[in-house]
């Protein structure tokens, strides 16, 4: 930050030039590099949306493909969400709906560009193209080259670590996934039982002590950590965070009988959406109930039964209970009768053990991919904060 600092007061005393992006950046539309299948396969040219996706799939169309590589990027750009990403490989496009971006000239960082867009908040409220009449408008500052290029060293440091952790996550995660399936086939292992889930667990749901719908007209949801959380599969399908739960009062929590929860209980979503998914419930000290669209169970050993069911072997033995109507789901009766394989307890505990082990390593990596995010978007923050031209 302080050579930054020196060079702003070596190069630019009197404060930095802000331009447009429209000023300073080309665009074109997509129409000739759409894929024209929607075939994805598992090779071939990257078929990119400018949405949060990003990655649809592949192709082995030939014709039309943008062609970008490290020293000719480009940034694609949804024109109706502003979404965008920075691309430096080939690749072809799903839709008309973005615009392709590109420096008008070289006087401008084409990076440094790109981060200052990172910095705009802007979330359009209508359905329309945003780029030409909108977005184009807002006003970036342009401090000299030098400074640009050095603003760009910074924060591309900053994005290498997270793009190297990313990685790394990636590796480990498959990793994992290799061996939960290896150590859970059982292959070898002498003493296994196969067992219903009603014979191994207790099995219960928001609606063994009451309906939800009298819940709900009964009593008032508040947003306050005084009391107690509804627990939902929802809150574990993205990134846990506490702020975002539902929180109930007193009559609701008892209410709700026995899908009271305590921690570490298997949490299955069994309506909607992800159906099929499961979760351990985290131990937050506060009283906690399950939500509505979600079983629990409490078995002896919950983390055994937690990486089976996250098998593929598990979720093939769940699919086959779910409904094929417009809503998939399934009940309680139709899980109490789902198959498991039962080791001995003490190569449960064993696996259990190992498997552990990885997701600890696979959470520490997360954590500290999540804290050079906010490093990054700090120092980009910091960076990019030049005083407008109106002060």
């Amino acid at each position: 930050m302080s050579q930054i600092n020196e060079l702003i007061e070596k190069l630019c005393p009197n404060g930095v030039e802000w331009k447009t992006l429209g000023e300073v950046l080309k665009y074109e539309q997509p129409t000739k590099y759409i894929v024209e299948s929607n075939d994805y396969s598992n090779e071939g040219t990257p078929v990119l949306t400018a949405g949060a996706t990003f990655l649809l799939g592949y192709t082995e169309e030939i014709n039309g493909i943008y062609t970008a590589s490290k020293d000719n990027p480009v940034i694609i750009f949804d024109d109706f969400t502003t979404s965008f990403h920075w691309v430096d490989f080939d690749f072809k496009v799903k839709s008309s709906a973005m615009k392709m971006l590109k420096p008008i000239n070289k006087k401008v960082n084409f990076r440094y560009v790109y981060y200052s867009m990172c910095e705009i908040k802007y979330i359009p409220v209508e359905h329309s193209r945003q780029w030409i009449g909108t977005y184009s408008q807002f006003p970036i500052p342009l401090p000299p080259l030098e400074i640009q290029n050095r603003i760009v060293e910074i924060l591309d440091h900053f994005t290498d670590l997270t793009t190297n952790l990313t990685a790394e996550l990636n590796l480990r995660r498959k990793q994992f996934e290799h061996y939960r399936e290896k150590l859970l086939s059982l292959d070898g292992v002498d003493g296994v039982e196969w067992k219903t889930l009603g014979e191994v667990a207790e099995i219960t749901d928001y609606v063994a002590n009451g309906s939800f719908a009298s819940l709900r007209d009964n009593v008032e949801y508040k947003r306050t950590p005084d009391f107690a959380a509804l627990i939902r599969t929802f809150d574990f399908s993205t990134n846990f965070d506490r702020k975002q739960m539902i929180y109930i009062d007193e009559k609701a929590y008892n209410f709700l009988g026995k899908s009271k929860l305590f921690g570490g209980e298997i949490i299955i979503n069994n309506v909607g959406a992800g159906v099929g998914n499961s979760f351990i419930c985290p131990y937050l000290n506060i009283k906690m109930s399950l939500a509505p669209n979600s079983v629990l169970l409490r078995t002896q050993n919950n983390k055994y039964f937690f990486y089976w069911l996250n098998t593929n072997n598990g979720k093939s033995a769940i699919s086959k209970i779910v409904s094929k109507s417009a809503l998939p789901k399934f009940n309680k009766t139709g899980l109490r009768g789902v198959l498991v394989p039962v080791p001995p307890l003490a190569v449960q505990q064993s696996i259990v053990a190992k498997l552990d082990k990885f997701t600890a390593l696979i959470q520490n990596i997360e954590n500290e991919l999540a804290l050079r995010q906010k490093q990054y978007e700090y120092y980009r923050e910091k960076l990019l904060s030049f005083p407008s031209p109106s002060l």
